[in-house]
């Protein structure tokens, strides 16, 4: 072998060796990406928990419930947390004809946590229009939804007479007495150890100084994450980003949605799985048209956790069963009526891209955008009702 060929192989082993170095550095922030999600949920519900459930307990209106749904998820930053206090309250007695509205308004709600990690690619004004955009696909379908269902919900009492007819079919709960709520969550079983650790670093601050210091912690986590998430990302797939793109393309719709599906019932969060794709969007290896199945298969997956919470329920647990299936059939429907219908079924990619160009990549827009979205009407809506 000759002194040039020895050089090219030393070249060659040191540039693997420094992709390997570097993909393990992105596996390392996508932890800490994850940790931080989870930081953000944790200190929201220390925060806004007994608001959510003094929101629920307040619903009397469909239409109400909706914006109960919106707003206290967004407050908790966690649709799982809303339909697992949703679950316990029905079985408790609240009726299903406020509760499955409750369920549409969280399912909207859950978003803003995606936008919450897409303002993480600020300082760059390009990449900040397409991780919105990306973060915002989730939000469009769900409103498209709900567009679409309420009114039904409303008029014809849709996803009542559903569970109505789950009711006849269903065996007794009774016979179930495990409780399966603690589960293979392998995602929340790798990140509670620095989770637990940072909480208990700030128990000792007074209240609300905890849950503020946590979600601190988790913006200030993201921000970090994403800065060199991005760098890495940029780095690793310069010349194979279109080809990754091509690949994710070509895969279609239906393995999109099934790889959301399944990662979204490890992580038992949506909002977790979807905050992942992201960055990819963000870094310009993906576009908003392609991961959207993937946003549709985590709707899908997240509805696991009512299902669970309804295992350990006492009180009215086929009603409790009903609600977290009528959960389930909700967001399949959404699927399956979106995609069935031509024009409708790529109208939340052109709502989210149509969405991030108005806010031009500009900070100031798009948090405008989360309060009104998620804070504003949804509370304006509760006034008027109310």
């Amino acid at each position: 072998m000759s002194k040039l060929d020895s050089f090219k192989d030393d070249d060659s082993h040191s540039a693997l060796g420094i992709s390997l170095l570097n993909w393990v550095s992105v596996l390392f922030l996508v932890y800490f990406l994850l940790c931080a999600v989870g930081l953000l949920e944790s200190g929201f519900r220390l925060l806004y928990a007994d608001e959510a459930r003094s929101l629920i307990a307040a619903a009397t209106h469909p239409v109400m419930g909706v914006c109960v749904g919106i707003l206290a998820t967004a407050l908790v930053q966690s649709s799982s947390v809303t339909t697992s206090i949703l679950v316990g309250f029905v079985a408790g007695g609240l009726p299903l004809h406020i509760a499955i509205p409750i369920v549409m308004g969280a399912n909207v709600g859950t978003t803003v946590t995606n936008s919450v990690v897409a303002l993480g690619f600020a300082p760059d004004r390009e990449e900040l229009r397409r991780a919105f955009s990306a973060a915002s696909v989730h939000d469009c379908f769900n409103l498209l939804c709900l567009a679409i269902f309420l009114p039904l919900e409303l008029a014809f009492g849709l996803f009542q007479n559903m569970a109505a007819t789950l009711s006849t079919l269903m065996p007794p709960a009774d016979i179930v007495n495990h409780d399966l709520t603690q589960t293979y969550n392998f995602i929340s079983s790798a990140t509670a150890p620095f989770i637990t650790e940072i909480s208990n670093g700030v128990a000792h601050l007074p209240t609300p100084g905890a849950g503020i210091a946590q979600v601190g912690i988790g913006l200030g986590l993201i921000v970090f994450c994403i800065h060199f998430v991005k760098k890495l990302l940029r780095a690793l797939l310069v010349g194979s980003s279109k080809r990754i793109a091509e690949t994710a393309l070509h895969s279609g719709p239906a393995s999109g949605i099934a790889s959301g599906f399944a990662a979204t019932l490890i992580t038992q969060s949506s909002s977790t799985t979807t905050s992942l794709v992201v960055p990819l969007v963000g870094s310009g290896a993906l576009t908003t048209r392609q991961i959207y199945p993937f946003t549709l298969g985590a709707n899908i997956g997240t509805c696991i956790t009512a299902i669970l919470a309804a295992f350990a329920v006492t009180g009215a647990r086929n009603t409790a069963f009903e609600l977290a299936f009528i959960h389930l059939f909700y967001n399949v429907l959404g699927v399956l009526v979106v995609f069935a219908v031509p024009f409708l079924r790529y109208l939340p990619v052109s709502m989210a891209e149509t969405l991030a160009q108005a806010t031009d990549g500009k900070r100031l827009w798009i948090v405008v955008y989360l309060l009104v979205i998620f804070l504003m009407l949804p509370a304006l809506g509760l006034v008027i009702l109310g």
